[in-house]
């Protein structure tokens, strides 16, 4: 006999966190975040982070790269009223996505992490890069990939 509900948790945050990095599942994975969130006084908080080369200093002003990372959150934002929903955006230089994201996370309080996960392949292999394990890892609240079908990314390979 099953026991229910001892290790269940609620379908939708009151917190979600979602990042967005410009790629092609960014859409999808923000109106999953949006169906994620409590309709009943959950809030949003949409980041992007712009990795800033260890050669650079940390706060060098990259005026291409944050005018993209601002078209990026714009979308978020659109995708979010749609929804119906509050959203606060941030656009955050760091050396490294996971490490900020994880922070982030942390700063704001958040009960879930949504990304998006391009489906990348290295020497002929899937690939997870470096972000998602460090996210998987290191995250204290609960963490949901939103991997983009393999046939987007089969075409050329």
């Amino acid at each position: 006999m099953a026991v229910r509900g001892l290790h269940s948790h609620p379908t939708t945050s009151h917190k979600v966190l979602v990042a967005v990095g410009g790629q092609e599942v960014d859409a999808e994975t923000v109106r999953l975040a949006c169906r994620m969130t409590d309709p009943q006084g959950g809030r949003l908080y949409a980041v992007h982070i712009i990795e800033v080369n260890r050669s650079l200093p940390l706060g060098a002003v990259l005026d291409d790269v944050v005018e993209r990372g601002e078209k990026i959150l714009d979308e978020v934002e659109k995708l979010a009223a749609a929804s119906q929903l509050p959203v606060e955006t941030e656009l955050v230089q760091a050396r490294d996505t996971g490490p900020a994201l994880v922070d982030e996370a942390v700063e704001w309080g958040a009960d879930l992490i949504v990304m998006g996960l391009p489906y990348k392949r290295r020497f002929g292999e899937f690939n997870l890069g470096k972000t998602v394990p460090y996210v998987l890892k290191n995250a204290n609240c609960r963490v949901m990939l939103f991997r983009e079908h393999r046939e987007h990314r089969d075409e050329g390979s």
